[in-house]
């Protein structure tokens, strides 16, 4: 589990798809207090660390998860948002992030609102439903407040500080992103579904 606080951008070193997929991620972590099989959030996508080095870890990334996220996207030099799993009696900063991406969006718009940045993606149609203003959601692994909802767009307000500490900042137009919506709004969804 995660909390949607990113705490490092790291950047994919080294891709290798001879087989399954390979990817080597630079990071700032003190990776000698990262255990091998750790769980690590990259832009949204809970990963297995499978090797690591002073400045980098690797992590195998499944056909399935290429499929129905932006990992396929990522190349050598791709700058990433990484979040450490959360431990029993760590703050919980953002809201409850399980890794498990929903489906990918996409940025429609962005524009200034005072020193923030006001940002509307595109949902696709099966998520949509899920998403509530003033509720929670998780765009490339960062924990965000959904500030207006119309039909399948949605908009967020990303802070001067969030613009820094992430790849949010650098996000231009038509550029695809990690979504996962709020655990609290599926199961909500689902238990209507069951009584129905």
């Amino acid at each position: 589990m995660f909390t949607g606080i990113i705490t490092d951008v790291g950047e994919v070193r080294r891709i290798d798809d001879s087989a399954e997929t390979r990817m080597e991620i630079g990071t700032s972590y003190d990776l000698q207090n990262v255990d091998m099989g750790a769980s690590i959030c990259n832009s949204g996508v809970c990963l297995t660390v499978v090797e690591k080095g002073s400045d980098w870890f690797a992590v195998e990334v499944s056909q399935e998860t290429l499929s129905k996220t932006t990992l396929g996207q990522w190349t050598a030099g791709t700058r990433i948002n990484l979040e450490r799993a959360l431990k029993v009696g760590d703050e919980l900063g953002g809201h409850i992030v399980s890794g498990h991406v929903d489906g990918v969006g996409r940025l429609v718009s962005r524009e200034s609102v005072g020193e923030s940045t006001r940002m509307s993606f595109e949902a696709p149609a099966e998520l949509a439903r899920f998403i509530a203003v003033k509720g929670s959601i998780t765009i490339d692994g960062v924990s965000l407040t959904v500030n207006e909802v119309e039909g399948l767009r949605f908009s967020v307000n990303i802070i001067p500080h969030t613009q820094e500490v992430t790849t949010l900042g650098n996000l231009a137009s038509e550029d695809t992103v990690n979504l996962e919506i709020d655990m609290l709004a599926r199961y909500v969804a689902r238990l209507r579904e069951t009584e129905a």
